[in-house]
């Protein structure tokens, strides 16, 4: 089983989230997807941010987040806007 701390991305914090999150290998990661672990994530996390989805994504293909595609990192910003919390309102 692959460690996750071997992958691009994932470093202590996001390891400790994703472990928190019941995935705690390479393989489970790679398996359930950087959308659906970043749901698992900000299921106890509220500031899981679209960059946190676009590091997981990364680690999954094996590349810095920085280096995706334009097309998936579109693809990801709408998953994103359609799952994040709404804005709080100020005054």
């Amino acid at each position: 089983m692959g460690e996750l701390t071997a992958l691009p991305n994932l470093g202590k914090v996001l390891k400790a989230q994703l472990t928190e999150a019941g995935i705690t290998t390479s393989e489970e990661l790679i398996k359930s997807g950087s959308r659906e672990a970043w749901l698992r994530i900000f299921a106890f996390d509220s500031s899981a941010c679209y960059n946190r989805l676009l590091a997981l994504e990364g680690a999954i293909r094996g590349v810095r987040y920085h280096l995706l595609p334009q097309e998936i990192k579109a693809e990801l910003k709408e998953f994103y806007a359609l799952h994040k919390p709404p804005k709080q309102k100020r005054g």
